[in-house]
């Protein structure tokens, strides 16, 4: 199938961009296209106008402000994926960009489009929310920050007015001795996942963990943290058993039913691969 017919709009400033938006309600933003394009193409969107981001240079680029990471809305993957600073910083975000589809994918897949499109399942989101990052949203009225906890307005729905724009996603770095894990289960390498799991450890100067952050994707609406197994492991020494008695806590989740998977499928996953990655985390030499 072909788009529906749309105007298509170039603009080469933000400022433009949400001009755009603000006069055209219904208007669709591209980016990388990854998705956007095969949703036109089979017309399950079919927008008035759809506005191209790809000739505003300031919407991309990875910079450190302040002892945090930001990055631009429509910066590629595949940069984040080579960023030294991403690297890092964030190297968690490295570990999991390597599952998203493929190279050629992620040369056009832009942070920003990913986290529009809100993929339960998509990889950035789940680091996004992992982190607790910020998201800068844009309009002609100017600048607001979503933390990323309440981004997600519904399954596959970013909280996001119809005349904002996503300018920038922006990480704090843990300090500190920190170890990282991130697993995915799909069905082939490249497919969004069924389920993934991501960790953040951090540890004291005594050796026990001191912090912890967990992260499941694909299992409902959105990127799920897992509070209680969060507080399980504070103040542990990071045993096999204290992973075990924590991953039980990933089982315990509401998870979807859909042609993928079942939601029991799915709350067994979450417990295996929550261990896995923090086992994966635990045998890392903690930076």
């Amino acid at each position: 199938m072909k788009p529906a017919p749309f105007r298509y709009h170039a603009p080469r400033s933000v400022a433009d961009a949400v001009g755009l938006l603000a006069e055209r309600p219904g208007a669709r933003l591209l980016s990388g296209g990854q998705s956007l394009m095969p949703m036109l193409n089979l017309r399950y969107v079919m927008p008035d106008d759809v506005i191209d981001l790809n000739r505003i240079d300031t919407l991309a680029g990875i910079m450190e402000e302040g002892g945090r990471v930001r990055i631009g809305g429509m910066t590629r993957q595949r940069d984040i994926e080579r960023s030294p600073v991403v690297g890092r910083h964030l190297p968690v975000m490295r570990e999991a960009l390597r599952w998203v589809g493929h190279i050629q994918t992620r040369n056009r897949g832009t942070i920003g489009g990913s986290l529009c499109h809100l993929d339960p399942a998509a990889e950035l989101p789940t680091i996004a929310t992992l982190y607790d990052a910020d998201v800068t949203a844009t309009s002609v009225r100017g600048e607001r920050t979503i933390p990323m906890a309440e981004f997600p307005a519904f399954y596959m729905t970013p909280a996001l007015e119809p005349d904002e724009a996503l300018t920038a996603v922006t990480f704090t770095p843990w300090s500190g001795r920190t170890a990282f894990g991130f697993v995915e289960f799909s069905r082939r390498h490249g497919d969004f996942a069924v389920v993934s799991a991501a960790c953040l450890l951090g540890y004291g100067t005594d050796g026990r963990i001191a912090r912890a952050a967990l992260v499941l994707g694909g299992v409902g609406a959105a990127p799920r943290r897992l509070p209680d197994a969060e507080a399980r492991l504070a103040g542990s020494r990071g045993t096999p058993e204290d992973f075990t008695e924590a991953a039980v806590f990933a089982e315990a989740i509401e998870a979807m039913d859909d042609v993928h998977a079942s939601a029991d499928y799915r709350r067994h996953l979450a417990r295996v691969l929550t261990g896995r990655a923090l086992a994966q985390a635990a045998a890392r030499p903690a930076a």
